[in-house]
């Protein structure tokens, strides 16, 4: 072939991060289906821990998961501070975009099954110190969810108990509760754990959409006399609250870099397509109809957690169904950063697929560490959105915006000609630009509005025993 495309060329690979190999063509897969095989990280029919399991409805579950979690919690604030149109339309948007771009993340990985996390795909473009970056940046993200889904689970707890302990205690045995789940080390056996857990999460925000369309008035708002619901078709928030409540719709819906290494245990990897499209149509489906009800219903009245908007009786009820697909949901987080780091330790040994003592020490030690980390991070920021905020502004940005448009530049770069691809080319660019505003502009709103709410008494202050569920008055 005279001009080969950079899919046909070497990729500049480093050996404690991917095996050297030749990345795949596009034009070349029906033909290189052993070398295919041989490139996937986890081998099929070993003898020791089958991983190669899931199939792409189980995937698609799981995708779904993830992204329909304690996301939704804090989509109906963000309704509030953008008015019914501009939440509307920010759900939609975001919800394609971040499917489209998850699209990009698949191919990439389909041209180079080597790639187990993003990580692998960076090592691939930018070497080693690319790679450490990234690596940095998937556990950041993946401990700042994990510490908001801790912090949820808390949540749950008290409401159920009416603050029945200190709160600090509560975080911790959440910790300890998903970092069992967490452990759990295939994606297939979490994978009917998910269908549980999407289950009860699923019923818990119905009864609590239910719940608020058959009061009166929202549980917030005053009891006794006029009151403005606060609904507005368009909001005009200032920038800081305007990019908060932006920053919380993108991050419900842009999971992405978590398919990555669950594609990488699907029984067949080249299915990830439908997966992928599946639980972004139904996700974008749920968020938009639930929080445009939710909203119709409690306007600016919204508690926080926002299950308390429907009263005492059912927060209690919403959380005692949901509460076992939040401990799922958030083990999935924590699995997803604990297998990043299981496989970057024992990559290419023997350990990897046997059950030896190192096997077992190496992925329980991961999986208590990142609990500890998640246990600490949700102590020093106790508010949900502010974590949900922090996690999408300088992770989910750069990995659902910026990075999936780097690998497609990557892969296609030798293609640049015609009218038509350089103009799909700007379009790609103009993707990447809205997730250098995205980590900027919402960092900065998301600093501010932390400094602010540890002034005014809104985060009482770290390692507090007081209740966050609203049912105890501080």
């Amino acid at each position: 072939m005279d001009n080969p495309t950079t899919a046909e060329k070497s990729s500049p690979v480093v050996a404690d991060i991917l095996s050297p190999a030749q990345p795949i063509p596009d034009d070349g897969l029906k033909n290189f289906g052993e070398v295919r095989e041989t490139r996937e990280v986890f081998k099929a029919h070993v003898d020791g821990v089958e991983f190669r399991t899931v199939s792409w409805q189980r995937a698609a579950i799981l995708f779904l998961k993830i992204q329909f979690a304690m996301s939704i919690l804090a989509v109906p604030s963000a309704l509030a501070a953008l008015g019914a149109v501009g939440g509307a339309l920010s759900i939609v948007g975001w919800g394609t975009l971040n499917a489209y771009t998850a699209l990009l993340i698949g191919d990439f990985r389909h041209r180079h099954p080597e790639c187990h996390t993003m990580v692998d795909m960076f090592g691939i473009l930018w070497g080693r110190f690319g790679a450490e970056i990234v690596g940095f940046q998937l556990l950041l993200q993946q401990v700042l969810v994990a510490a908001a889904g801790t912090l949820s689970i808390s949540t749950a707890l008290n409401a159920l108990s009416n603050h029945g302990a200190c709160t600090v205690v509560f975080n911790l045995v959440a910790a300890v509760i998903v970092t069992f789940f967490s452990s759990v080390r295939t994606f297939s056996k979490l994978g009917w754990l998910t269908w549980f857990g999407f289950f009860t999460f699923f019923v818990a925000v119905f009864i609590f959409t239910v719940a608020v369309t058959q009061q009166d008035r929202p549980a917030a708002a005053p009891q006794e006399g006029p009151f403005d619901l606060g609904w507005r078709s368009i909001s005009y928030p200032d920038f800081v609250t305007g990019m908060v409540a932006t920053a919380n719709l993108f991050l419900s819906e842009s999971g992405s870099s978590m398919y990555i290494p669950i594609i990488a245990e699907m029984r067949k990897p080249s299915h990830y397509r439908k997966a992928i499209i599946v639980a972004g149509v139904v996700v974008t489906i749920l968020y938009l109809t639930i929080s445009l009800v939710i909203y119709r219903w409690c306007g600016v009245w919204l508690t926080t957690p926002v299950f308390g908007s429907a009263g005492t009786l059912f927060k209690k009820i919403s959380y005692g169904v949901a509460l076992p697909g939040l401990i799922i949901g958030n083990g999935i987080y924590q699995h997803v950063a604990a297998k990043y780091a299981f496989v970057r330790i024992l990559r290419n040994s023997d350990h990897l697929q046997k059950n030896t003592v190192v096997h077992w020490s190496t992925w329980i030690g991961v999986n208590v560490s990142l609990g500890v980390l998640a246990f600490i991070m949700c102590e020093c920021v106790p508010i949900l959105n502010y974590l949900l905020g922090l996690a999408g502004t300088l992770c989910a940005a750069p990995f659902s915006l910026i990075y999936p448009v780097l690998l497609w530049m990557y892969d296609m770069k030798s293609i640049q000609t015609g009218k038509s691809h350089r103009v799909f080319y700007s379009l790609h660019v103009f993707i990447a630009v809205v997730g250098v505003y995205m980590v900027i502009g919402g960092t900065y709103s998301m600093i501010r509005q932390i400094i602010s709410a540890f002034a005014d008494g809104t985060i009482g202050g770290v390692f507090e025993c007081a209740d966050n569920s609203g049912t105890i008055a501080r």
